[in-house]
């Protein structure tokens, strides 16, 4: 998700789309304790966009 894309969401908006990435990284993080991931990269990239979401959400408080 781009910057662009985080800035025209609503602060409800931001919570759940943080909460919703939140669940599926610990999902995916726990299929690939089990087995790897195709693409192990995926979760770098999902942690950082929950960071993103989180930074603007509290810039804006």
């Amino acid at each position: 998700m781009k910057q662009t894309e985080i800035t025209k969401l609503s602060i409800e908006e931001l919570e759940e789309k943080v909460d919703g990435l939140r669940k599926e990284y610990v999902d995916l993080k726990m299929k690939h304790t089990i087995s790897p991931l195709e693409n192990p990269l995926h979760l770098r990239e999902m942690r950082r966009t929950i960071a993103r979401l989180a930074t603007e959400i509290n810039n804006r408080d």
